[in-house]
């Protein structure tokens, strides 16, 4: 079994199909110069030998583990699980096409004990070397060991109000540490030795990747896009850039245009002091844009430089992760973006006006959307919303309010539309979403990975609702003071991010001047059918 290395030397593209999308979009953002940090693959054939229990699928993952971790040993010049120059990773799936948050990922894998105070010692900060820390048993603990990650959300919660702070990235070096301490007991029980094992720690995350390939919500999300033929997960080790580490650091997604409606602007969700999974749960709600210049004030034009080289590269709209670790962008992925039916009718128009595609592509960008049924709903009549959050699926959806997938899937059966209430995006919620005509959340980014599932299925989604409160054992809530249950009528507009009570009345409209645009398209494309010659015309470029 060979592993393939994508580092600053990199200068070959290998297929998606024998890495999966995600390692093969990040080895052609390396042989493009941007700066992305170093990794190493093991292939998708590996994901079927893994998780039927093959003979000498273990030592193939053990040999290519070992012969990965001395290419970026050498190419970073740190060690794994070193106590001075320490070297910790990502353990990352990525399958031939996105599947975006539906596989499992493992960050700062490596973290034992004497990692910390490496980190400490190279850095100069015991809180960053602790927050690794925490976050790495959190993230073991639930993906790896499969433990309930309620216990150790309760001890981030009581140590939170006990520290008089209002979020974990407020809670010192000293507090993380006990933080660290307490989780560790809360998972300890039977063979420990992993914990301190940075060579265990990563055979059982590669192993806990491979085989996510068969979880609940993965399986439902293949059938339902019709993934079925999908042979496996790659697994993608990378090296850790941190941007957990102060205000100058952060963790990002950035779409090179609106997702929801196609309009032809930049859209970017970033938290300062993070890691990339705060952002892609949707379980924290990103810094304002006034907060970011403040901290950050050359990111945003960095970053759309860096978003529209990308859009050329791949001539079509990308959806990116990053990473500031002190101010330096890192780019941890791109990929094509989800969007919804209304936006990828007006990229391709754009993208054919711009140059970056012809029309025949233009046609093969929308050919599974259905333009008979293609409409715009606004609200009738104007009233004030009885809450407003963050806009992150556009179109207008009027429901009952489930707070659960079984409950969304009974109401749908039963005729009615559903509107899936929950406190955060989650992917495990999948089903939910199929069931349902909207989704709301009381936290959550735009960029969030159930977002985008939500703008694949063309779903109105509000995420990011500070005045929502859920109550999942009593199926009620509580919006901006005013109390629904399960069942009650709610309209939630999702290009205002706005939530009213009851059943309001929209408009339907349809995009007559795009879909007339696409008509001449496919008419022109009968024509040259026929042996009739192309019109002139001219193409602008960008």
């Amino acid at each position: 079994m060979n592993i393939v290395r994508i580092g600053p030397e990199t200068t070959v593209h290998p297929s998606a199909e024998v890495i999966g999308a995600k390692a093969a979009n990040l080895a052609r953002m390396a042989t493009l110069g941007l700066a992305v940090p170093p990794a190493f693959v093991l292939p998708v054939r590996l994901c079927a030998e893994i998780i039927n229990d093959k003979p000498h699928a273990e030592q193939h993952l053990r040999d290519g583990l070992k012969e990965g971790i001395a290419f970026l040993e050498a190419v970073t010049g740190k060690r794994f699980g070193d106590h001075r120059r320490p070297l910790l990773v990502s353990v990352r799936s990525g399958a031939a096409r996105s599947m975006p948050g539906m596989l499992d990922t493992v960050l700062n894998v490596g973290c034992t004990q004497v990692a910390v105070q490496g980190l400490i010692r190279a850095t100069g900060r015991p809180r960053l070397g602790w927050d690794c820390r925490r976050r790495f048993l959190e993230s073991f603990g639930e993906t790896v060991l499969g433990r309930d990650p309620a216990p150790l959300a309760a001890r981030v919660a009581e140590l939170t109000a006990s520290e008089a702070v209002a979020r974990d990235r407020e809670l010192d070096s000293e507090a993380l540490e006990r933080l660290a301490a307490d989780q560790q007991a809360l998972l300890e029980g039977g063979d420990d030795a992993w914990l301190e094992d940075a060579h265990r720690q990563l055979e059982a995350a590669a192993r806990a990747v491979y085989r996510s390939w068969m979880s609940d919500r993965a399986q439902t999300y293949r059938r339902l896009q019709g993934f079925e033929d999908l042979k496996g997960t790659a697994v993608t080790v990378q090296a850790m850039v941190f941007g957990n580490g102060g205000l100058a650091s952060g963790a990002g997604v950035a779409f090179s245009r609106d997702p929801s409606t196609g309009a032809p602007h930049p859209v970017i969700d970033l938290v300062l002091d993070a890691q990339g999974e705060d952002v892609v749960s949707g379980r924290r709600t990103p810094d304002s844009e006034d907060t970011i210049a403040r901290a950050l004030p050359t990111l945003t034009e960095e970053l759309c430089g860096v978003l529209q080289r990308l859009e050329r590269e791949f001539r079509d709209v990308q959806d990116v992760e990053f990473t500031v670790e002190d101010h330096k962008l890192w780019m941890l992925q791109t990929r094509a973006a989800k969007r919804t039916p209304r936006a990828a009718l007006r990229i391709a128009i754009d993208l054919v006006h711009e140059g970056l595609i012809d029309r025949k592509q233009g046609l093969e960008r929308i050919a599974g959307v259905d333009l008979g049924s293609l409409a715009e709903f606004s609200l009738a009549a104007e009233q004030p919303p009885v809450l407003a959050g963050i806009a992150a699926s556009g179109g207008i959806a009027v429901g009952r309010a489930a707070f659960d997938t079984p409950s969304a899937e009974r109401l749908a059966a039963s005729g009615d539309p559903v509107i899936l209430m929950r406190p955060d995006t989650s992917t495990a919620d999948v089903a939910g979403f199929a069931a349902a005509a909207g989704i709301v959340t009381a936290v959550g980014a735009r960029t969030s990975h159930a977002a985008l599932v939500a703008r694949q299925m063309g779903k109105p989604c509000i995420v990011g609702c500070d005045d929502l409160a859920i109550d999942l054992a009593a199926e009620r809530a509580l919006l901006a003071g005013q109390p629904i249950a399960a069942g009650d009528w709610i309209t939630i507009d999702g290009d205002t991010g706005r939530l009213f009570l009851g059943r309001l009345a929209t408009i339907v409209t349809r995009p007559e001047a795009e879909l007339a645009e696409v008509a001449s398209w496919q008419a022109q494309g009968n024509d040259r059918g026929s042996g009739k010659p192309d019109a002139p015309r001219q193409v602008a470029r960008i």
